[in-house]
Protein backbone atom coordinates (compact mmCIF):
# COMPACT_ATOMS: atom_id res chain seq x y z
CA UNK A 1 0.00 0.00 0.00
CA UNK A 2 2.81 2.53 0.89
CA UNK A 3 4.72 1.93 -2.51
CA UNK A 4 1.77 2.51 -4.10
CA UNK A 5 0.78 5.83 -2.44
CA UNK A 6 4.69 6.23 -2.57
CA UNK A 7 4.57 5.91 -6.36
CA UNK A 8 1.33 8.65 -6.47
CA UNK A 9 2.89 10.99 -4.42
CA UNK A 10 6.11 10.92 -6.99
CA UNK A 11 3.53 11.54 -9.62
CA UNK A 12 1.60 13.79 -7.56
CA UNK A 13 4.37 16.50 -7.27
CA UNK A 14 6.10 16.14 -10.56
CA UNK A 15 1.95 16.65 -12.09
CA UNK A 16 1.69 19.70 -10.32
CA UNK A 17 5.17 21.60 -10.74
CA UNK A 18 4.50 20.69 -14.54
CA UNK A 19 0.77 21.86 -13.79
CA UNK A 20 2.00 25.60 -12.16
CA UNK A 21 4.93 25.62 -14.81
CA UNK A 22 2.63 25.01 -18.30
CA UNK A 23 0.37 27.78 -16.95
CA UNK A 24 2.35 30.28 -15.62
CA UNK A 25 4.92 30.19 -19.20
CA UNK A 26 4.49 31.65 -22.36
CA UNK A 27 5.56 29.14 -24.80
CA UNK A 28 1.97 27.80 -25.85
CA UNK A 29 2.12 28.37 -29.63
CA UNK A 30 5.33 29.24 -31.41
CA UNK A 31 4.89 31.39 -35.10
CA UNK A 32 5.89 33.81 -37.19
CA UNK A 33 4.40 37.22 -37.68
CA UNK A 34 5.92 39.54 -40.38
CA UNK A 35 9.20 37.39 -40.42
CA UNK A 36 9.87 37.57 -37.11
CA UNK A 37 9.46 34.52 -34.58
CA UNK A 38 6.81 35.53 -31.72
CA UNK A 39 5.31 32.88 -28.77
CA UNK A 40 2.36 33.32 -26.81
CA UNK A 41 1.04 31.36 -23.57
CA UNK A 42 -1.88 32.11 -21.59
CA UNK A 43 -1.40 35.61 -20.19
CA UNK A 44 1.14 37.23 -22.79
CA UNK A 45 2.22 37.10 -26.22
CA UNK A 46 5.92 38.13 -26.86
CA UNK A 47 7.15 39.31 -30.52
CA UNK A 48 10.63 38.86 -30.70
CA UNK A 49 12.54 39.78 -27.34
CA UNK A 50 9.44 42.22 -26.38
CA UNK A 51 6.41 40.82 -24.32
CA UNK A 52 2.91 41.65 -23.62
CA UNK A 53 -0.38 41.35 -21.57
CA UNK A 54 -3.23 39.93 -23.25
CA UNK A 55 -5.53 41.76 -22.32
CA UNK A 56 -8.11 41.02 -24.91
CA UNK A 57 -10.87 38.74 -22.64
CA UNK A 58 -11.21 36.18 -25.22
CA UNK A 59 -13.63 33.15 -23.88
CA UNK A 60 -11.09 30.23 -24.48
CA UNK A 61 -8.08 32.05 -23.13
CA UNK A 62 -10.34 32.91 -19.89
CA UNK A 63 -12.01 28.86 -20.24
CA UNK A 64 -8.57 27.49 -20.30
CA UNK A 65 -6.19 29.88 -17.68
CA UNK A 66 -9.92 28.72 -15.74
CA UNK A 67 -9.07 25.27 -16.27
CA UNK A 68 -5.59 25.36 -15.52
CA UNK A 69 -5.90 26.89 -12.31
CA UNK A 70 -8.72 24.66 -11.48
CA UNK A 71 -6.51 22.22 -12.25
CA UNK A 72 -3.79 22.90 -9.79
CA UNK A 73 -5.86 23.50 -7.10
CA UNK A 74 -6.92 20.24 -7.32
CA UNK A 75 -3.49 18.71 -7.82
CA UNK A 76 -2.11 20.86 -4.75
CA UNK A 77 -4.95 19.67 -2.49
CA UNK A 78 -4.28 16.38 -3.38
CA UNK A 79 -0.69 16.49 -2.60
CA UNK A 80 -1.98 17.41 1.19
CA UNK A 81 -4.67 14.86 1.19
CA UNK A 82 -1.85 12.42 -0.17
CA UNK A 83 0.52 13.19 2.22
CA UNK A 84 -2.11 13.03 5.32
CA UNK A 85 -2.72 9.25 3.77
CA UNK A 86 0.99 7.81 5.31
CA UNK A 87 -0.65 8.68 8.99
CA UNK A 88 -2.84 5.36 10.39
CA UNK A 89 -5.29 7.96 12.25
CA UNK A 90 -8.35 8.03 10.89
CA UNK A 91 -9.80 11.63 10.89
CA UNK A 92 -12.79 10.10 9.18
CA UNK A 93 -14.07 7.15 9.38
CA UNK A 94 -16.09 7.41 6.07
CA UNK A 95 -13.31 8.55 3.86
CA UNK A 96 -10.77 7.15 3.19
CA UNK A 97 -7.64 9.09 2.30
CA UNK A 98 -6.04 7.24 -0.88
CA UNK A 99 -9.26 7.13 -1.98
CA UNK A 100 -9.77 10.87 -1.81
CA UNK A 101 -6.31 11.62 -3.16
CA UNK A 102 -7.19 9.35 -6.43
CA UNK A 103 -10.49 11.53 -6.89
CA UNK A 104 -9.39 14.39 -5.89
CA UNK A 105 -6.35 13.73 -8.68
CA UNK A 106 -8.92 12.67 -11.15
CA UNK A 107 -10.52 16.17 -11.25
CA UNK A 108 -7.50 17.08 -11.81
CA UNK A 109 -6.69 15.05 -14.71
CA UNK A 110 -10.33 15.91 -15.74
CA UNK A 111 -9.94 19.95 -15.38
CA UNK A 112 -6.11 19.91 -17.40
CA UNK A 113 -7.83 18.16 -20.22
CA UNK A 114 -10.97 19.96 -20.41
CA UNK A 115 -7.93 23.14 -20.72
CA UNK A 116 -5.91 21.45 -23.09
CA UNK A 117 -8.97 20.43 -25.45
CA UNK A 118 -9.99 23.83 -25.46
CA UNK A 119 -7.18 25.36 -26.17
CA UNK A 120 -5.95 22.82 -29.07
CA UNK A 121 -9.19 22.65 -30.47
CA UNK A 122 -9.49 26.80 -31.33
CA UNK A 123 -5.76 27.24 -31.98
CA UNK A 124 -6.04 24.26 -34.93
CA UNK A 125 -9.33 25.98 -36.22
CA UNK A 126 -8.94 29.37 -35.69
CA UNK A 127 -4.71 30.54 -35.06
CA UNK A 128 -3.79 27.92 -37.29
CA UNK A 129 -5.57 29.61 -39.76
CA UNK A 130 -4.36 32.57 -39.18
CA UNK A 131 -0.80 31.92 -38.40
CA UNK A 132 0.63 30.19 -41.52
CA UNK A 133 4.15 29.04 -40.06
CA UNK A 134 2.99 27.95 -36.47
CA UNK A 135 3.66 25.31 -34.24
CA UNK A 136 2.55 24.12 -30.68
CA UNK A 137 5.69 24.41 -27.99
CA UNK A 138 6.98 23.57 -24.79
CA UNK A 139 4.59 24.93 -22.34
CA UNK A 140 1.95 23.18 -24.22
CA UNK A 141 3.49 19.83 -24.28
CA UNK A 142 4.27 20.27 -20.23
CA UNK A 143 0.50 20.62 -20.12
CA UNK A 144 0.33 16.82 -21.71
CA UNK A 145 2.37 15.54 -19.39
CA UNK A 146 1.02 17.05 -16.38
CA UNK A 147 -2.43 15.45 -17.50
CA UNK A 148 -0.71 12.08 -17.83
CA UNK A 149 1.15 12.33 -14.51
CA UNK A 150 -1.83 13.74 -12.38
CA UNK A 151 -3.75 10.65 -14.03
CA UNK A 152 -1.20 7.84 -12.86
CA UNK A 153 -0.92 9.56 -9.30
CA UNK A 154 -4.92 9.26 -9.37
CA UNK A 155 -4.32 5.40 -10.16
CA UNK A 156 -1.88 4.77 -7.99
CA UNK A 157 -3.99 6.20 -4.96
CA UNK A 158 -6.65 4.19 -6.32
CA UNK A 159 -4.72 0.79 -6.29
CA UNK A 160 -3.18 1.61 -2.79
CA UNK A 161 -7.39 2.19 -1.62
CA UNK A 162 -7.95 -0.87 -2.90
CA UNK A 163 -5.44 -2.98 -1.43
CA UNK A 164 -5.87 -0.94 1.85
CA UNK A 165 -9.49 -2.37 1.68
CA UNK A 166 -8.65 -5.94 0.58
CA UNK A 167 -6.24 -6.09 3.49
CA UNK A 168 -8.98 -4.68 6.31
CA UNK A 169 -11.40 -7.09 5.00
CA UNK A 170 -9.25 -10.20 4.56
CA UNK A 171 -8.24 -9.82 8.47
CA UNK A 172 -10.62 -11.76 10.93
CA UNK A 173 -12.47 -9.39 13.66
Amino acid sequence: MYSFMGGGLFCAWVGTILLVVATATDHWMQYRLSGAFAHQGLWRYCLGSKCYLQTESIAYWNATRAFMILSSLCATSGIIIGIMAFSQQPTFTRFSRPFSAGIVFFASTFFVLLALAIYTGVTVTFLGRRFGDWRFSWSYILGWVALLMTFFAGIFYMCAYRMNECRRLSTPR
